[in-house]
């Protein structure tokens, strides 16, 4: 395992919400941690020499490929991808949803089932909607975790 000053962020960027990556940015700044933002699509970040942008060709999981690729036991990777959030579980990262959601062992394998549940029913022709707007809540849940792995990435 890599030393805990070395641990990194990485981030499904494609669809993270611009007021999660604000809070990245930041966080990754005043922490002096490495942040490596993954998107097909180009994306402005501030300059700073602790955030960085991998842009991924175009295609079903390629950035989703990419985080898996690179990542090492510890690093945290912010992602609403479920799929991506077991792979990263499975090779000793931390996964954290831009709501705040922590996806651990313990949780992952009934959120795939919930999940792989969901797309047969939307398949079948059911209109289930989206999910609700990012909340204040969903913001404040999202940065106590992300302290949270700073202050044990201190220890």
């Amino acid at each position: 395992m890599k030393m805990k000053s070395e641990l990194k962020i990485w981030v499904d960027a494609d669809a993270c919400p611009v007021v999660i990556k604000e809070i990245l940015f930041k966080a990754a700044n005043r922490t002096q941690t490495e942040a490596t933002f993954v998107a097909n699509h180009a994306i402005h970040l501030p300059p700073s020499s602790y955030l960085n942008f991998i842009q991924v060709g175009a295609g079903f999981d390629v950035a989703d490929s990419e985080i898996v690729k690179r990542i090492n036991a510890g690093d945290l990777v912010v992602t609403s991808d479920i799929p991506l959030a077991d792979e990263v579980i499975t090779k000793g990262g931390l996964a954290l949803s831009p709501r705040g959601e922590l996806f651990s062992a313990s949780n992952i394998k009934s959120k795939l089932s919930m999940r792989d549940f969901m797309d047969v029913i939307r398949s079948s022709g059911v209109q289930t909607g989206g999910p609700p707007p990012l909340s204040m809540a969903d913001r404040q849940s999202f940065a106590n975790h992300l302290d949270k792995w700073f202050n044990q990435i201190k220890k």
